[in-house]
């Protein structure tokens, strides 16, 4: 299984618009996620598992990942069953609570790539957080192992979070700074990429208070932006990429750093700056990110 690689913008889109899937890999999301969930009435929800597969092998060459129906309904199976198939990145599976939920959908998957005739363990796994429970046990999720691997990080979903705790979604997020910074943690601790941020929602015109999200949740540690609309996309991308300005000091940092110990010197300072392992560190893995961005565009 391939790590999830650079997912700065997730878009979603309802597995019932067809149109809108087009329209979606159009643009520069780096994933573009079919919903069979929420977006999808209940009526729709069978019907609609024939015209997500038909969409996934259309657009072969772009990846692709869907949120299947949560093991509270009686649909997660008979959704594996029908789009897993050639071409298909991964599965988004909504309010995990426990590392056994993370395995439980692994074998799942394992049932249906067989039946697919697809190759074992292609297929990832991105677990949804989205309760007070789910939370809690982020640690012990990110740390679930199976075998082949699947799980490749876990995304926040703090709707469905703020309505388990009884509190109000706000545009200026306080009260998604522990969940936000638990998950973050956890991801790392449990050594998984870097987790997705949920999606600004509240009001899709307030251009200031989306562009402040985002920032918040790439301040936490998160890699980048579950989004639902497609004008989110450019700048979740800017956000979480490494600016030029970034990538200019870190070369700059990296090339003093290496004359300096050549010297002896493990600790230096430069334009006032204290410069000394952790400092290179973080300099090297921005010019690693840059380079993996810059390859894939």
């Amino acid at each position: 299984m391939d790590e999830i690689g650079i997912t700065r913008s997730a878009l979603f889109v309802p597995g019932n618009r067809p149109d809108r899937v087009d329209k979606a890999v159009a643009t520069a999301a780096d994933l573009i996620i079919i919903d069979l969930e929420d977006a999808v009435p209940v009526a729709e929800k069978i019907k609609v598992r024939p015209v997500v597969e038909a969409k996934i092998k259309e657009h072969v060459h772009r990846k692709l990942m869907v949120r299947v129906n949560g093991f509270d309904t009686d649909l997660t199976e008979g959704d594996l069953g029908s789009i897993v198939c050639s071409g298909l990145d991964s599965i988004m599976l909504p309010k995990v609570e426990k590392a056994e939920d993370v395995k439980h959908m692994a074998e799942l998957i394992q049932a249906a790539e067989a039946a697919a005739g697809i190759k074992q363990g292609s297929i990832g796994l991105v677990v949804l957080v989205e309760t007070a429970l789910g939370v809690e046990n982020t640690f012990e999720i990110a740390s679930a192992k199976t075998e082949p691997p699947r799980l490749r990080t876990i995304a926040f979903g703090s709707a469905d979070f703020c309505l388990d705790m009884g509190v109000q979604l706000s545009k200026t997020g306080e009260e998604l700074a522990y969940p936000r910074a638990k998950i973050a943690i956890g991801c790392r601790a449990a050594e998984i990429a870097p987790p997705l941020d949920s999606p600004f929602m509240l009001d899709l015109k307030d251009r200031e208070a989306f562009e402040a999200d985002v920032r918040r949740g790439k301040s936490l540690g998160f890699g980048g932006k579950l989004c639902i609309h497609p004008n989110q996309v450019d700048f979740c991308n800017f956000v979480f990429s490494p600016t030029q300005e970034e990538i200019t000091f870190a070369r700059k940092v990296i090339d003093a750093y290496e004359k300096a110990e050549k010297s002896g010197q493990a600790a230096i300072q430069m334009d006032g700056k204290f410069i000394d392992y952790p400092v290179i560190a973080q300099a090297r893995k921005i010019l690693e990110l840059a380079g993996r961005i810059a390859s894939k565009e």
